[in-house]
């Protein structure tokens, strides 16, 4: 049997997977760093946002080579 992988994720649930605090998501999010979804009255987090978001994050900050 394969493992359902979840699209979209809870706030709470992008939070833990990034390693910060719900209130920094939401501020991420409100500013528009972290895409988000709403489902009815839902706000959600669309899995992939996480991986484009962490991608500008290493694009912005290049590791200087030493």
């Amino acid at each position: 049997m394969t493992a359902m992988v979840r699209r979209v994720l809870t706030v709470e649930e992008a939070a833990d997977r990034l390693g910060i605090g719900r209130t920094l998501m939401y501020a991420l999010v409100k500013s528009g760093d972290i895409e988000s979804v709403t489902i009815g009255r839902l706000r959600r987090i669309p899995a992939d946002a996480l991986v484009t978001f962490v991608d500008s994050l290493r694009t912005a900050n290049p590791k200087v080579a030493a």
